[in-house]
């Protein structure tokens, strides 16, 4: 049976030696090859195809973020599991679109991230720690629009708030002191935005994201 081939990516050299170790004496597995920054992390990634990629995030030159995004371009195949000290929601979503297979923490038990290239050799994915409850959150944001509220803009928002609340058109321009035909504007957008129709959609919304006093 052939070996599943890693590749590591980090700019620190105890954390490829550490890996590497980890590794020597499971017969499944072979480390390739390794790299300390991202843009060589592609290069020689490009040019070896290994089965797993363990990316860090905080590199010279071209950091994880961008780095997997490209690999994942060269690849669909190649499998990647971010190891890092970040757990910040926007890289943990940016990363999570991107198609990366794992997501471990440093700070995490080193067994963590064994236990994620297991998993991922198997054909699953490992997420570690905080990074599941991140997930979840981002995907009922989705549920609740296309996009999620983030695609709107601070006066969308204000705004949007206001309509789910049942003020009209009137109402709304009259408290913030634009025209009706602007708040027309924003309500269209706001619509579309949230790939909704109506109004009543847009107060689920607010229900959902406790926005609206129902008392």
């Amino acid at each position: 049976m052939p070996k599943t081939s890693i590749f590591i990516v980090d700019d620190h050299g105890v954390v490829i030696e550490g890996i590497k170790s980890a590794f020597r004496e499971r017969e499944e597995y072979e480390v390739i090859g390794s790299a300390y920054d991202g843009r060589q992390a592609i290069e020689m990634v490009e040019a070896m195809r290994p089965d797993i990629v363990i990316m860090d995030i905080s590199m010279p030159d071209l950091n994880g973020i961008e780095a997997t995004k490209r690999i994942k371009e060269l690849s669909s195949d190649i499998k990647i599991i971010i190891y890092t000290m970040f757990s910040n929601e926007e890289f943990v979503i940016e990363l999570f679109k991107s198609g990366i297979s794992g997501y471990v923490l440093k700070q995490d038990p080193f067994s963590d991230l064994v236990l994620a290239i297991d998993a991922v050799k198997a054909g699953g994915s490992y997420f570690s720690t905080t990074t599941p409850r991140i997930l979840s959150e981002h995907i009922r944001t989705l549920e609740d629009g296309r996009k999620g509220l983030g695609v709107l803009s601070l006066r969308e928002h204000e705004i949007f708030k206001l309509l789910a609340d049942g003020k009209s058109v009137k109402q709304i321009a009259e408290k913030l002191f634009i025209s009706p035909k602007t708040v027309e504007s924003h309500k269209y957008s706001i619509l579309t935005k949230l790939g909704v129709q109506t109004v009543t959609d847009l107060t689920k919304i607010a229900i959902r994201h406790k926005l609206i006093d129902l008392s």
